[in-house]
């Protein structure tokens, strides 16, 4: 009997690509709640962070990575994470750590969290 493989870790580009469909989707609620295509960086900022912690808390991605069918993992394990995890790697990624990566390829923000993002 065979082992399932092992998933692989996400590429940057697929994931700023995810980044940007859970911010421009953030964005359009925005507008759409408010009839304006400018200001409100902070109830955007939230919504976002909302967003994706619930997402990623229930489902294990957030919309637009599950869009690129991508998954946050934890990185010894490979299972979930919690909630709380989430939450820590969420506020990382809000505060532009997602910009920063090692030169083997891992986002800081998911070295911090003991996670990794890979393709299912």
């Amino acid at each position: 009997m065979t082992s399932a493989p092992e998933p692989t870790m996400a590429g940057m580009g697929i994931r700023f690509a995810a980044l940007a469909v859970d911010w421009i989707a953030t964005s359009v609620i925005i507008s759409g709640l408010t009839g304006r295509n400018y200001g409100y960086q902070g109830e955007r900022t939230l919504l976002f962070f909302v967003e994706v912690v619930v997402l990623t808390s229930l489902m294990g991605s957030s919309a637009g990575q599950r869009l690129f069918r991508l998954r946050v993992v934890d990185s010894e394990t490979g299972g979930s994470i919690s909630p709380i995890r989430v939450m820590v790697r969420t506020l990382l990624i809000v505060l532009v750590l997602p910009a920063l990566f090692r030169k083997d390829g891992m986002a800081y923000h998911d070295a911090m969290c003991k996670t990794r993002v890979v393709r299912i």
